[in-house]
């Protein structure tokens, strides 16, 4: 029982680390508790156990590699193992609707699908691309030269020093698919999170619906057991989860696990949805309310003056934006021709 709710906390306790991590990653707060917390980290721990971990850190978040990737396959692969030698045979000797039952795998193989896009696809950037959207002169100026590249950035483009490339309608570089998200590949990672947490949360529903089945079948909610005092209780809903980890250990613990990566992967799916209906990247939802300091960094603003803010000129309305994210926006010779 103490074990029980003790890891229930710790759920609890991670989810909401979470969502203050999100929250509070466009404030300036949090990178002063980065700082804080890397001073203690280098007074508390030894030099050579620090370099090790930066370089690990390093060559995780800062360098092209497949750690994320085969990360990512193994735990998909873990999980569908499970679902397939477990979960699916009980459900089968049930009579449970197979239809239902293979859902789970089609969503596999589409989501492994988009998710070779994604990685495979090239979002590097070209000089063809600087009269496709306009400058705002507040985020993106004009005339800006790529430091590295030495060439124009066009606006919504941004340096990746991970891949060392620049890339167009820069979003993010995501670790998971050790590839930048960009203009030619954002339509394939947003079908990539969509079916990914589909699969995990069908995978999550057939579980959750061969455990409930399984308990009114075999009358369990009616079963009553006898405390350390002796005294004699009806099965109420903690001891009954805690039964049925004990009989089913590996599909209550995937059961856990894909509950709680459902719920990530659902806002962040929202959070990409968003972006993808008011025509924003993450790097520009990101810097928006700082693309004025940015611009300015040198010039003290005067008290009365008020800062100037990012203002989103890109956004078209519902259907134009979700068109663009489908349909890219390629470069308009004429225009060029003319300027």
């Amino acid at each position: 029982m103490d074990f029980l709710v003790l890891f229930l906390f710790y759920l609890a306790s991670v989810l909401m680390g979470l969502v203050l991590i999100c929250v509070c990653s466009k404030t300036h707060s949090l990178k002063g508790l980065a700082r804080g917390g890397a001073q203690i980290f280098s007074c508390i721990i030894p030099e050579c156990l620090q370099r090790a971990v930066h370089g690990l850190l390093h060559y995780l978040f800062h360098t092209r590699n497949h750690t994320f990737i085969v990360l990512h396959l193994v735990l998909q692969g873990m999980v569908y193992t499970e679902y397939t030698w477990e979960v699916f045979g009980y459900c089968q000797e049930l009579e449970l609707s197979l239809h239902y039952l293979l859902l789970p795998y089609l969503l596999l193989g589409v989501n492994l699908f988009f998710f070779t896009l994604t990685c495979g696809t090239n979002p590097a950037n070209e000089l063809l691309f600087l009269h496709v959207y306009e400058f705002d002169e507040v985020m993106f100026p004009k005339n800006v030269r790529c430091s590295t590249c030495d060439l124009r950035k066009p606006a919504r483009s941004k340096h990746c020093s991970v891949c060392n490339w620049c890339v167009h309608r820069f979003d993010h570089h995501c670790v998971w698919v050790n590839n930048c998200i960009g203009a030619w590949n954002i339509r394939y990672f947003l079908i990539y999170v969509l079916t990914l947490t589909a699969s995990a949360a069908t995978v999550a529903i057939v579980s959750t619906t061969f455990l409930v089945h399984l308990v009114v079948m075999s009358d369990l909610y009616q079963e009553t057991y006898i405390d350390d005092l002796g005294h004699l209780h009806v099965m109420d809903t903690v001891f009954l989860i805690q039964y049925l980890f004990l009989t089913f250990p590996r599909i209550v613990f995937m059961l856990g696990f894909v509950v709680v990566l459902s719920f990530l992967l659902g806002g962040y799916l929202l959070f990409v949805l968003y972006l993808a209906a008011t025509n924003q990247t993450t790097n520009e939802w990101y810097r928006g309310d700082w693309a004025w300091c940015q611009r300015c960094p040198l010039v003290a603003w005067p008290p009365s003056a008020e800062p100037q803010v990012h203002r989103n000129i890109h956004s078209h309305g519902l259907r134009s934006n979700l068109q663009e994210i489908f349909l890219p926006a390629f470069p308009c010779h004429e225009r060029k021709k003319q300027e």
